[in-house]
């Protein structure tokens, strides 16, 4: 089982909100009567759905983006014409009820059916798992999420790794690799967080959407490109302080600085842990609390093109039970949903920021040696290969957050809370159901820009 299972729940301003998106009649129709000055810093899905709600509804707004283009971490690369790629973002999770899918339909843009049940299980000398393997891999899954379980229920929060400590004393090494794998792929790939970090009370405590895992043929950032559609965006804007105990607010950068009545931060939770940007005066003790209590997790994916495909062709997953913890567990194959010879490896929390450091050459001959304990030797090398470093990304800091030992669900409430109602938080980190999707990231603009409609 890879995604999650939880209720499918639906925000109360959310329904109004999606069908605004689309053209129909959100909860708010008219113009507003007073027109604000509003700055909104971000160019992501948070603060692009902020912008357009609030300039749908007549007031002038501004988006500042510290990068050269829009999307944040919603980045389709283009480097291989005939395969538009996705860096950050690749899947709408859960299609049904989705408002990245209402989006989509809008815009008619052209999706792709992955299935998780097209799965292939490769054990660590590279032979698919026997019967025996899969039934172990199936009793240790019992056991860690069993062990997970009763952690959930102690009074006491404790990390994941602490958890299951139990399941993990006196396995043998084989169990030992199962066990590694399971937690990885299912937990640290989902969340981006690395075992002594995720929290067992909380690290599941989001939702989740039933339908199809599917991603779009020309990539995600065709859902940016229509969002950003008529606005006003200044690219290239480095924010070094906000000021906002005076009237008009300011928004200082590198390069000039923008005035407002209203401005609404969508930053990475990531930079807004570095403190690169300054705040003055400072915010509020607690929120800078739970921005500290939180944990900005990392996936970073290497793409691999080849002539042919040499691995089976009807594949989505591909999935290899490492020697080393968190090391090239988890490929996707493009084969059969795009007829295109791609693998995608992943590497996630500690072992995702640990290859950042090594060369691209170094990331692609590690990849090989996975690939080539599983289909032998002589594979061919890849054409080309384009490879994420999110860690080292200035304006992101890592790929996404999580609940990390020590935080709460109350602690994106927090970050979320407007600040002197005229400072305003939105992001993938402020939503307490959604996080760490892009759908929680556009549904926490629209409730950013709610806020300032409301006042």
């Amino acid at each position: 089982m890879k995604r999650r299972n939880f209720l499918n729940r639906v925000g109360a301003f959310g329904l109004g909100y999606w069908a605004s998106a689309c053209g129909a009649s959100g909860l708010r129709t008219g113009a507003v009567s007073n027109p604000k000055q509003i700055v909104v810093i971000g160019a992501g899905l948070a603060g692009l759905a902020a912008a357009q709600e609030l300039q749908r509804l007549g007031h002038e707004v501004t988006v500042i983006e510290a990068r050269d283009r829009i999307g944040g971490r919603v980045w389709t690369s283009r480097q291989w014409p005939d395969a538009p790629l996705d860096f950050g973002a690749t899947w709408i999770h859960g299609t049904e009820g989705n408002p990245i899918t209402d989006l989509a339909d809008a815009i008619q843009a052209r999706r792709l059916v992955t299935d998780y049940d097209q799965a292939m299980t490769y054990n660590t000398d590279g032979s698919p798992l026997s019967g025996e393997d899969e039934e172990e891999l199936e009793q240790l899954r019992e056991a860690l999420f069993e062990a997970i379980a009763i952690a959930q229920d102690g009074e006491m929060d404790t990390s994941i790794l602490k958890a299951t400590e139990s399941v993990w004393r006196g396995s043998s090494s084989q169990a030992r690799r199962l066990i590694n794998f399971i937690l990885n792929s299912e937990l640290e790939h989902e969340y981006a967080g690395g075992l002594a970090q995720l929290s067992a009370h909380w690290y599941d405590s989001d939702q989740a959407f039933d339908g199809d895992e599917v991603l779009f043929e020309q990539g995600f950032g065709v859902i940016a490109e229509s969002l950003a559609e008529g606005l006003s965006i200044e690219l290239g804007q480095v924010v070094s302080e906000v000021r906002w105990d005076q009237s008009p607010l300011r928004v200082i950068t590198h390069q000039t600085e923008f005035l407002a009545d209203y401005v609404v931060v969508t930053l990475p939770l990531g930079v807004l842990q570095s403190q690169r940007v300054r705040f003055t005066p400072a915010l509020p003790s607690d929120k800078q609390q739970a921005i500290a209590r939180l944990g900005m997790g990392l996936l970073n994916k290497c793409y691999l093109r080849f002539e042919e495909a040499f691995w089976p062709a009807d594949v989505d997953w591909l999935e290899y039970i490492s020697a080393n913890h968190g090391e090239w567990a988890e490929w996707v194959s493009f084969q059969r949903v795009a007829n295109q010879p791609i693998l995608l490896g992943f590497n996630a929390a500690d072992q995702g920021r640990q290859i950042e450091d090594w060369s691209d050459q170094a990331i692609v001959s590690s990849a090989m040696e996975t690939l080539k304990t599983i289909f032998g030797v002589d594979i061919p090398d890849p054409m080309d290969a384009q490879i994420t470093r999110w860690a080292s990304d200035p304006f992101a800091l890592g790929s996404y957050s999580y609940n990390a030992l020590g935080s709460t669900p109350q602690d994106r409430e927090i970050l979320a809370a407007p600040v002197g109602q005229r400072l305003f938080f939105a992001g993938e980190a402020t939503e307490p159901d959604y996080f760490g999707t892009t759908h929680g990231a556009y549904l926490s603009g629209l409730r950013a820009a709610e806020e300032i409609l409301s006042l």
